[in-house]
């Protein structure tokens, strides 16, 4: 019997993502490392929960693994993690049904996720085809036109003419979420979306996730160094250290009343703004939606 006929079916009552005692080992020419050691968690519809720690901790690992972007012989997972009750680990092609659809990424670096020598508009509108095979190709670039005016890109259109080098680093971050939205999944999978823009763009950026959560109830999965973005994002916060979570909790919590002194590093480590010709500097904000 194939893989495919012993699927389990999707359950209702499921959270979006449940994670359970999930292991990742990498086979390295230094031996196997543990990269992963036991994290669990779970995300419902409508909310951001962040995985946040230092490079090297194993967020990025954790999110790659769920998806089944490991190589396979170079990585050996264990635990359990299932997307609306569909175990990945356990029935691993269920991630090939899932992944585009419940759950999409959002890369971190736009530049080496598009493709330099295709247009921004085939790139886009081959994801939209994977999606709705259904659609004819007009069909199809009327969708494209329409996620690309969903992620507040000007003159969509005329974008889809482009080819990535042609746009800026912000706007490139815009098309990889109108690729991921393509697959019109519940779940988005954003891998540092902001690490390689500036401050403002950065912004922008998360002004949008917010804004299009609020319209579609889409969960997100932040990974982040940064506890200034997850403090601003998230409705909770996991605290990744050598692979494992040593905080977790409500980001009212882990911000303001952090428990270990390696979150009270992460906290130490974000840029605060001093008083500015005698003016009382502003309080950062600590709550979910507030001043992105």
């Amino acid at each position: 019997m194939s893989d495919a006929a012993t699927m389990p079916d999707v359950d209702p009552h499921a959270p979006l993502l449940e994670v359970r005692d999930l292991q990742i080992e990498l086979i390295t020419e230094a031996g196997v490392i543990r990269a992963v050691d036991g994290v669990s968690f779970r995300i419902d519809s409508g909310e951001t929960v962040t995985i946040i720690g230092e490079s090297g901790s194993g967020k990025s690992t954790t999110a790659m693994g769920l998806l089944g972007l490991l190589p396979p012989d170079l990585a050996v997972l264990s635990g359990h993690a299932a997307f609306n009750g569909r175990d990945v680990i356990a029935h691993p092609k269920v991630v090939q049904a899932v992944r585009g659809r419940t759950v999409s990424l959002v890369p971190q670096d736009p530049m080496t996720a598009l493709s330099p020598v295709l247009s921004i508009g085939s790139q886009l509108i081959e994801a939209v085809r994977l999606r709705r095979r259904e659609l004819g190709r007009d069909a199809a670039r009327e969708r494209a036109i329409d996620l690309l005016d969903q992620v507040r890109i000007p003159d969509p259109a005329g974008q889809l003419r482009k080819y990535p080098h042609q746009l800026s680093g912000g706007m490139l971050q815009r098309v990889l979420i109108a690729m991921a939205l393509a697959g019109e999944p519940l779940l988005l999978v954003a891998d540092e979306p902001t690490s390689a823009l500036d401050v403002t763009v950065q912004a922008g950026i998360l002004d949008l996730l917010l804004e299009l959560q609020e319209r579609t109830d889409i969960a997100i999965l932040m990974i982040t160094h940064d506890l200034g973005i997850a403090r601003v994002m998230s409705d909770r916060i996991h605290v990744m250290k050598n692979g494992r979570f040593v905080e977790s909790g409500d980001v009212e919590d882990v911000v303001g009343r952090p428990r270990e002194e390696y979150t009270r590093a992460l906290l130490a480590a974000v840029p605060q703004l001093g008083p500015w010709d005698g003016d009382v500097p502003a309080t950062a904000p600590t709550t979910k939606g507030v001043g992105a």
